[in-house]
């Protein structure tokens, strides 16, 4: 199977280099330089991935502006990957066998009992834990995680039309793939501290705040 992956970035020259160096052989990596004002692009580059740009900042803008790079030769299967080095990148098989096996069509991590101490903060642990209650509220189908490291067939990813241009992105796949009946596998993967820069999400309050409005909001508009 053509596996590619696709690696938003937001100022994350320093964490790159090690995600870049730990990604198993793969036909195509496309890193997506979301408005970096470092020299993400340059870092990326240098390592032998593919740039884009997608200078409006915001996670599903910078997933979308990948698969446009992708499309007109499309892999068999998407590898979404954070750029900050918290998830292993030398797990990305365990993601890719159940959907090259015909198990699944969207495989994600599930960091929830595995995030070494202090990896996942009590308010990312809070969101989660909203988010995926009230997927299963409005679904049925109960996720154990919102985890980004996650990997979709193709074809599945393009039915969905997707078009979340922030951090509901994911949220906007995780029910959309209940609602077209998508086989979803979470498996249990290693979580890590980040050791370089700060985390958009988790690093401030204000920035906390923004991606759980967003990311409730998601759920209300993809319900």
């Amino acid at each position: 199977m053509h596996v590619d992956v696709v690696i938003p970035a937001l100022n994350e020259a320093a964490s790159l280099p090690a995600v870049l160096s730990d990604l198993p052989p793969v036909r195509r990596v496309v890193v997506v330089d979301n408005g970096s004002t470092d020299d993400t692009a340059a870092v990326a580059e240098s390592l032998g991935a593919e740039v884009v740009f997608a200078p409006r900042r915001g996670y599903g803008t910078a997933v979308q502006a990948g698969m446009a790079h992708l499309a007109g030769d499309p892999p068999d299967v998407l590898v979404i990957l954070d750029a900050d080095h918290a998830d292993r990148p030398q797990d990305l098989p365990a993601l890719v066998a159940p959907i090259a096996e015909d198990r699944a069509d969207l495989v994600q991590s599930d960091r929830t009992s595995t995030a070494e101490a202090g990896a996942l903060t009590p308010v990312q642990r809070f969101g989660n834990g909203l988010a995926t209650w009230l997927i299963h509220w409005m679904c049925g189908h109960r996720y154990r995680d919102m985890g980004p490291f996650r990997a979709i067939r193709w074809t599945s990813l393009r039915a969905l039309s997707m078009e979340d241009p922030t951090w509901g992105w994911n949220v906007e796949m995780q029910l959309k793939a209940i609602k077209s009946g998508l086989r979803v596998l979470e498996i249990e993967l290693p979580y890590r501290r980040r050791e370089k820069g700060t985390s958009k999400i988790s690093g401030s309050l204000s920035g906390a705040v923004r991606a759980g409005i967003r990311i409730l909001y998601a759920v209300y508009r993809y319900r």
